[in-house]
């Protein structure tokens, strides 16, 4: 433990080093530097999830772990605006991507046999992901048209399979999966 401030929050307090999983065969540093709050909170980041608006500053930080680290909390916060908007503003290169999904234990729905989110190709869909449209879209209620192509990243999953939730032109909308493309 050292004293200095959290790598999450800024709070200057006693640090534990935190190890960021998976690690094997990376080449970034898989720790962060946290407080005990911090520590807590990650055991169940829903108990209080206003408490992850310290995640402003710390999606910018130079430690990809820090990185990783973060969209993982806000991913699972996801339904959350304000998280939603966190997560558009957070940048991961693609390796660092695949690492922060692989860190994230699927739920009970997700680990089952039930029924998966496909693309209009039949490809898996899972949140956070980035789709484009395949298909202008009119949006009943916002007065504009999403062209066919827009990128939409950060998806959300719903519990109907074929629907999604994201983000086009600033507002949320509800997407049907069938005018979606996974974007590679």
């Amino acid at each position: 433990m050292t004293q200095n401030s959290c790598e999450l929050c800024s709070l200057s307090s006693v640090l534990t080093t935190y190890e960021v999983a998976p690690h094997e065969g990376t080449s970034f540093s898989n720790t962060a530097q946290l407080c005990g709050t911090c520590l807590e909170e990650i055991q169940n980041p829903k108990a209080n999830p206003n408490y992850w608006h310290v995640l402003n500053e710390s999606i910018w930080s130079e430690n990809q772990a820090v990185k990783i680290l973060a969209w993982r909390i806000l991913t699972t916060l996801s339904s959350e605006s304000w998280s939603q908007n966190l997560l558009d503003q957070l940048y991961l290169e693609d390796d660092l991507l695949v690492v922060a999904k692989a860190g994230i234990e699927p739920t009970g729905e997700e680990s089952s046999s039930g029924p998966k989110t496909k693309d209009s190709n039949g490809a898996l869909l899972v949140d956070g992901d980035s789709v484009t449209l395949i298909k202008d879209l009119d949006v009943k209620g916002a007065n504009f048209t999403a062209k066919r192509g827009t990128l939409v990243k950060n998806i959300v999953l719903t519990e109907d399979t074929a629907l999604v939730e994201g983000r086009v032109n600033g507002t949320q909308i509800v997407l049907k999966t069938c005018f979606l493309k996974k974007a590679t």
